[in-house]
């Protein structure tokens, strides 16, 4: 995607170090000199508004369990016109900033700017975003601490910002939407070859740990619905029959001191594809009556909804100390001596175990959880330990394999993102010049917002500040 931009042919100082030289024909003013501040409520028929921290603003799913917040009195809220800016004011240092897309309400805690007629909010939810812009956010914010630091309205009418004609506000506001959409479309393409490869990865380890490698091998009946034949010298076993399940806390007394310091798995250090961080760690007396235990070379499962389903859990080969704590929401599994800890792991990561685990959670929506008692009951074919050993060698070698075209995928997605950003910078800024160009770029079928929305692309957690209320 190269545009041959070019710099803008006369430029000047614009006597801001943060932003440098601009187009001459460009002006600076304050914030205030652009937006009025909206102090706008009692329009409770509106639809909530959420600030974003990677994609902006964008309504809000009321029907997503896990965004559902307790909410304040909904006459309380203040109305974004469509085009307003909105901003988070603790957090618009981190990109908690963008244009409303609808009419709608935003938190009382927050602030809505409306733009006066020769500005172009869109151009502003560019610019604003940009890290040299949020870091001048950073300097006008004020409070006791400075975790706690916000950018009040007074404040940040008074930022200066570059004022680029109407029009070309507009120029450039298109040229970037429509950048976005072709950006998007390249990276769904990227993503969907990812999720190919992740598929025939699944695949081919499903069939190696329910099949077994030879193609050729007399397969017998099992009677059980997912898994109906199996290698005929394989045995079939529940797992309570083959593991030991959440073991005692108390086995490692006479070893370890209360000071000891051991690694502490919170559910976010332990990914999706097994990977464990062993960053965190804690003394012994600390963690031991509070969290779950485990020792090296456990198996760990999560239990609670949505991590159960994305496949939270791992092999403990390579924890960092011989013991240690994780959250309660880990089912620990110890392999007794039938069966290869790590292929117990990959029996745990099928994708009919994931699929039976979830129709036999239990609790209230939102917090449901799978019962010990489906995993103890659960039923499975095995092999002998040498034939579990070569099958998990071809695993990972064949892993590995996907794992390298995926990875490079990835990090293409990775660049992609750096480069739109720099772009962004280089162009809101006025280095370069998208004047000419503008009209000679093609529309595509979607928006980088709503691809990024779609796959959760690298959202925090925290990505939408829960709502605040100043007293």
């Amino acid at each position: 995607m190269s545009f041959n931009l070019k710099p803008y042919p006369q430029l000047r100082d614009s006597g801001l170090p943060w932003l440098g030289q601009v187009p001459k024909h460009w002006d600076v003013r304050r914030n205030g000199c652009l937006f009025a501040q909206r102090n706008d409520t009692g329009h409770e028929e509106l639809p909530i508004l959420e600030v974003s921290l990677r994609t902006g603003v964008r309504v809000r799913d009321m029907d997503n369990g896990m965004r559902k917040q307790q909410m304040t009195d909904r006459s309380r809220y203040k109305r974004a016109a469509k085009g307003d800016i909105a901003y988070n004011m603790m957090r618009m240092w981190q990109g908690a900033v963008g244009v409303a897309p609808v009419d709608g309400l935003i938190s009382p805690a927050y602030v809505v700017a409306r733009p006066f007629l020769e500005v172009n909010s869109r151009y502003y939810g560019y610019l604003f975003r940009t890290v040299d812009y949020m870091q001048q956010v950073n300097k006008f914010s004020r409070g006791i601490v400075s975790d706690r630091n916000r950018l009040y309205w007074d404040e940040f009418k008074q930022m200066p910002s570059a004022f680029p004609p109407s029009e070309e506000q507009t120029a450039i506001a298109n040229f970037l939407d429509a950048h976005g959409r072709r950006t998007a479309h390249l990276i769904r393409n990227k993503r969907r070859l990812i999720a190919l490869l992740n598929e025939q990865k699944q695949a081919i380890i499903n069939q190696a740990v329910t099949r077994g490698l030879d193609p050729n091998a007399p397969m017998k009946p099992t009677g059980i619905d997912w898994m109906p034949e199996i290698p005929a010298h394989w045995e079939i076993y529940k797992i309570k029959q083959i593991a030991h399940f959440n073991p005692s806390k108390s086995e490692g007394a006479s070893t370890f001191s209360d000071e000891d310091e051991v690694v502490f798995l919170p559910m976010e250090s332990i990914s999706t594809t097994g990977i464990i961080d062993c960053s965190q760690r804690g003394k012994l007396q600390t963690l031991r009556n509070g969290y779950t235990y485990f020792r090296r070379g456990d198996v760990v499962v999560a239990k609670i909804t949505p991590c159960f389903e994305n496949g939270k859990g791992a092999y403990l080969g390579e924890l960092e100390t011989e013991i240690g704590f994780g959250t309660t929401e880990f089912i620990v599994l110890r392999a007794q001596a039938k069966i290869n800890p790590i292929f117990l792991y990959q029996v745990m990561m099928l994708p009919a175990f994931r699929r039976g685990g979830e129709m036999a959670m239990t609790g209230a929506a939102g917090q449901q959880r799978v019962p010990i008692s489906f995993l103890k009951e659960f039923t499975i074919g095995l092999p002998g330990l040498q034939e579990q050993q070569e099958i998990l060698k071809f695993v990972e070698e064949e892993s590995h394999k996907s794992e390298q075209t995926s990875g490079k995928a990835q990090k293409e997605v990775e660049l992609i993102y750096e480069y739109r950003e720099r772009l962004i910078a280089d162009i809101v800024t006025g280095k370069l010049d998208v004047r000419d160009v503008v009209l000679t770029l093609p529309d595509a079928d979607e928006s980088l917002e709503d691809l990024e929305e779609e796959n959760g692309d690298n959202l925090l957690e925290d990505d939408v500040e829960p709502e605040e209320v100043e007293a």
